[in-house]
């Protein structure tokens, strides 16, 4: 599992002072680049390579809130590997608090002719891999 830290700032918060619900993708696609670096895959490597994901489903369920200051830690897993496609769990905590979980659908896309496209092999190796961890 991989993991960075978020602190939430203030223009993220809503008028109810919680971290707005739409920043929560925000953290997500930044735990997807954190996973894929310590894969051993930066984002400039795995798309000159033929990976470029894009997410087709996303389902966010929200545990209790997070508040300007707070310091979040945000965790990605993999979950499944397809032939085109991969997901993500992401996991955001706060100390020992579950705050949220984000269940991401990836597909590998052909961003020039708008199609999917298989993950190449080494790539799809290492999500496997780390999806048996």
């Amino acid at each position: 599992m991989t993991a960075y830290q978020h602190r939430v700032r203030y223009h993220e918060a809503d008028a109810q002072g919680f971290l707005f619900n739409a920043r929560y993708l925000e953290l997500a696609d930044v735990a997807m680049t954190e996973f894929f670096r310590a894969l051993g895959w930066p984002y400039e490597e795995l798309v000159a390579g033929g990976t470029d994901p894009s997410v087709v489903s996303a389902t966010l369920t929200f545990s209790r809130p997070a508040r300007f200051e707070d310091l979040l830690d945000v965790t990605a897993r993999c979950t499944r590997v397809g032939t085109s496609s991969f997901g993500l769990d992401v996991h955001v905590t706060r100390e020992t608090d579950a705050l949220a979980t984000i269940q991401l659908v990836y597909v590998n896309v052909d961003a020039a002719a708008a199609t999917s496209r298989p993950l190449p092999g080494e790539l799809a190796e290492a999500l496997r891999s780390a999806a048996a961890q």
